[in-house]
């Protein structure tokens, strides 16, 4: 069985695609703080499950 088919990677997956999209709408100062401090820890989830699998 492969990581990618668990439920929770997936949910995790889809909630960091969706966490992108919402950051694209974010002020331009925080472009490169706040928004990047998001986007980094929302796919942290999904890498930690993929890594723990292995």
């Amino acid at each position: 069985m492969d990581f990618k088919k668990l439920i929770a990677y997936q949910k995790s997956f889809e909630l960091a695609m969706s966490i992108f999209e919402i950051t694209k709408s974010f002020p331009k100062e925080e472009r490169y703080s706040l928004t990047d401090q998001i986007r980094r820890s929302s796919r942290s989830v999904s890498a930690n499950i993929a890594e723990s699998y292995r």
